[in-house]
């Protein structure tokens, strides 16, 4: 996995072995950019972060600022190991489960990157709704990855939602 664009473009980035974690590859990364825009001075939430790639990629991209949000901690390291490896700054790894944290912070993000397990998403979306207002900054964009065959359905605008291979990738915005 390479970073797609942005200072970092071309560096590879590392993500664990194993089926645990599902990098978000580099042709769905690039296609969910060209929907997001330019994200220079932002602060972007990735929620499941497993490698970090999105996050990762905001940051090469211009973000001011990203929190990491993974559960596994062999993922947590990865995402420090690729921090340090690309010496990007204003990061932030919290190695936690997503609601909790959810739960207890207080910041707003004017990018909120969400790609739980495909197989968490029906179960998971009534659980994050409670918090994904409250996160996501007045003129923010929410980015949720899901399997294709899944139409997240959240409390939230739907910008557009569109399908690259086996991935679906869904806008949100506040209404």
């Amino acid at each position: 996995m390479r970073i797609v664009a942005g200072s970092r473009k071309g560096h590879t980035i590392y993500a664990p072995k194993g089926l645990d974690t599902r990098p978000t590859g580099d042709r769905v990364r690039e296609a969910a950019f060209n929907l997001i825009g330019p994200v220079e001075g932002t602060s972007v939430l990735d929620l499941f972060a497993g490698s970090g790639a999105m996050g990762l990629e905001a940051l090469s991209r211009g973000a001011e600022r990203a929190v990491f949000v993974e559960s596994d901690r062999v993922a947590c390291r990865a995402i420090e190991r690729n921090l340090e490896k690309l010496r990007l700054t204003g990061a932030r790894v919290v190695c936690h489960d997503v609601l909790r944290f959810l739960a207890t912070e207080r910041g707003r993000y004017d990018l909120v990157l969400v790609d739980p397990p495909y197989e968490l998403v029906e179960s998971l979306q009534m659980r994050l709704s409670r918090y994904l207002h409250d996160v996501l900054a007045e003129d923010g964009l929410l980015v949720f990855e899901s399997s294709a065959r899944d139409e997240p359905d959240l409390p939230l605008a739907k910008r557009t939602s569109r399908t690259y291979g086996s991935a679906r990738l869904t806008l949100f915005e506040r209404e």
